[in-house]
């Protein structure tokens, strides 16, 4: 699973909508979610997470400010943005892709931009209780083939920590389909209201959805208040 931005870099020409095999969410989505529920990841940390997670450590330890995690920050240009929008919060950016990274401009002083796996992140952040005031998740890959649905971070194992985490939670896609099962399953794991609307944003908050709404592509925003921080839902 990547834990990076989109698929496509967009210095890399124009951009083309999504193309799937599937014309409605995945019939196989429950189906997973409740295996999940009932079978819980007991993966190991892996032997990169210390290192990869020991800035973020260090910088928490240091600011007792609540986090705002823009996950799968490419660039880190949407990090920036949030950190305006969050001026009280430490605002961190997180993508698995130096080449990514590399390119990020200066951040605000309440922003850091992290190498690491989000799903390590958001593991690290329920394991120490740290208070998450929101969460983003701007245009992920897709995984738009029928077969890769457990590539979809609603379809991940990980999913049953993100949930946990608490805070107002956003997504942006511009693949409808994409933003409908996040939405199911989000309601699945929390028993939440969940809103999926078409999004117009006033300010394109980083270089993908700038050329998203060049091309014209419709984009879509799903949004909910997670409960307070638990514990993972255990098996029925």
């Amino acid at each position: 699973m990547s834990g990076g931005g989109p698929a496509r870099d967009p210095a890399a020409g124009a951009s083309r909508a999504v193309t799937s095999d599937q014309a409605a969410p995945h019939p196989r989505l429950g189906r997973v979610l409740a295996r999940h529920r009932a079978h819980p990841s007991e993966r190991p940390w892996p032997a990169h997470a210390a290192a990869a997670l020991a800035p973020l450590v260090t910088r928490v330890a240091a600011d007792p400010r609540p986090l705002v995690l823009d996950s799968g920050c490419g660039t880190a240009e949407s990090t920036a943005w949030l950190a305006a929008r969050h001026p009280g919060a430490l605002v961190v950016g997180i993508d698995q892709s130096a080449q990514r990274l590399a390119r990020a401009a200066a951040l605000p002083a309440n922003a850091l931009a992290l190498r690491a796996r989000a799903e390590d992140v958001w593991r690290l952040v329920r394991e120490r209780g740290w208070p998450l005031a929101a969460h983003y998740l701007f245009y992920p890959n897709p995984w738009p083939k029928q077969r890769h649905l457990m590539r979809r971070w609603h379809a991940h194992p990980a999913m049953a920590d993100l949930v946990t985490l608490g805070g107002a939670l956003e997504l942006r896609t511009n693949w409808r389909i994409y933003a409908e099962e996040f939405a199911s399953a989000l309601a699945w794991w929390c028993a939440i209201p969940v809103t999926v609307a078409r999004w117009a944003p006033p300010r394109a908050a980083s270089a993908f959805e700038r050329k998203y709404l060049a091309s014209g592509q419709p984009l879509y925003r799903v949004t909910a208040t997670l409960p307070a921080p638990h514990r993972r839902p255990a098996a029925p």
